[in-house]
């Protein structure tokens, strides 16, 4: 495996999209509150990153593979309070 220093771009890119989700899970976790939060759209956007995910394993690149490993756990870990929590509100 080859570095490219345009490798740093991917990789920055990687760890600031990342990092923006970690927020977002803490406020849902630590406040249960999904009021907030589209069941659609959390439903989306996870299996969007795992597609990316698993195109990143596909094309070997790390820093997707990487960035879409950690954001599919903050996105699953929303999703699945989202769908656990919204569920005792709506009824």
């Amino acid at each position: 495996m080859a570095f490219h220093p345009t490798d740093l771009i991917g990789y920055g890119a990687a760890f600031l999209t990342t990092v923006s989700f970690v927020p977002q899970a803490w406020l849902t976790l630590r406040s249960r509150n999904v009021s907030g939060i589209s069941l659609g759209m959390y439903t989306l956007f996870t299996a969007g990153v795992a597609l990316w995910l698993i195109y990143g394993l596909i094309q070997h690149s790390w820093p997707l593979v990487g960035a879409n490993a950690v954001t599919l756990i903050l996105a699953l870990t929303v999703l699945i309070m989202r769908l656990r929590y919204g569920a005792r509100r709506a009824g």
